[in-house]
């Protein structure tokens, strides 16, 4: 029979507490209830709970104050947030404690129960002790290829082609794949990311990029001639080979902390739709994160 997991509700509102707390109940959760973090301590050196749902707006002892010993008391107990009183501050703080989540009320219940089983899962494998960081599993900045805002976009080119060169006929195949340099200005500030994508995008016409105006009405037939325009890409190149990096239409890069998790990667990566995120310690970058540095860890991780 699959163990039940127990869940403690902490909240100082009567209703609220044991309505939820009932509500999971029937979810199949082992549900107990505490009116305040002195019971919620109480409760916790006489019964270990797997997870607690603690409100942060309490009387006496406050919800910050309750998930700091609670961690001191019984460290593997995950601890779950729940709040009317929601703050960036009290998150902030939340996560410096420890705390698994902050989720804001109202609150769905179904959204609840899975970050309840989400945190049972980590308590149970601990996988937030042997998870790997940002940090670790990041291209170094000194093994990323990088030009400034005035080489040429010839030059761009030579250094990008010849890292993928050298690396897909070294030892390192597996670190192949670059496909993109690290712009700085002249003080060393990074500017963004030079991608194959970038110079895809560059050799195009900029009338083709013209969104909803008087030019792309314009154009919507012109398409229907494009048979006739053979050797345009290779003069929109030649065109662009002397342009100054500095010239191309960069899009700022994303960035993340060293210290993220991979969840934060994964989320960043889907959201952004980016295959490159610059990863930072502080205000100094410290590297690249790859689409296929993360897939290297997800296969580490099936397989293992």
């Amino acid at each position: 029979m699959k163990k039940k997991i127990k869940v403690m509700m902490v909240d100082d509102e009567a209703r609220f507490r044991e309505k939820t707390s009932a509500i999971l109940t029937r979810k199949g959760f082992e549900t107990t209830i505490a009116a305040s973090g002195e019971e919620a301590l109480r409760i916790i050196r006489e019964a270990p709970q797997d997870v607690v749902v603690l409100d942060v707006k309490m009387e006496g002892m406050d919800g910050h104050a309750a998930l700091a010993e609670i961690k001191k008391i019984a460290p593997e107990t995950q601890v779950i947030m729940l709040t009317g009183h929601g703050s960036l501050e009290s998150a902030v703080n939340s996560k410096e404690l420890a705390a698994f989540d902050y989720l804001n009320k109202p609150c769905d219940i179904d959204l609840l129960a899975a970050k309840i089983n989400e945190a049972y899962a980590v308590r149970q494998s601990k996988a937030d002790r042997k998870e790997k960081k940002v940090r670790d599993i990041m291209t170094g900045i000194e093994d990323y290829s990088s030009v400034t805002i005035d080489a040429t976009v010839r030059q761009a080119v030579e250094t990008l082609f010849k890292s993928i060169s050298e690396l897909a006929s070294s030892s390192r195949i597996r670190e192949a794949g670059h496909r993109s340099l690290l712009v700085f200005d002249d003080r060393q500030r990074l500017r963004g990311l030079l991608s194959i994508k970038d110079l895809i995008r560059a050799v195009r016409p900029y009338y083709l990029s013209v969104p909803q105006s008087s030019m792309a009405q314009s154009v919507r037939f012109s398409q229907v001639f494009s048979g006739n325009q053979y050797g345009l890409f290779s003069i929109q190149l030649k065109a662009l080979a002397d342009k100054k990096v500095g010239e191309l239409d960069l899009e700022p890069p994303v960035m993340i902390d060293a210290a993220a998790n991979l969840m934060d990667v994964a989320e960043l990566l889907y959201k952004t739709q980016k295959t490159r995120l610059v990863v930072t310690s502080g205000s100094k970058v410290i590297g690249i994160l790859r689409e296929q540095d993360l897939f290297f860890e997800i296969v580490h991780i099936i397989t293992q």
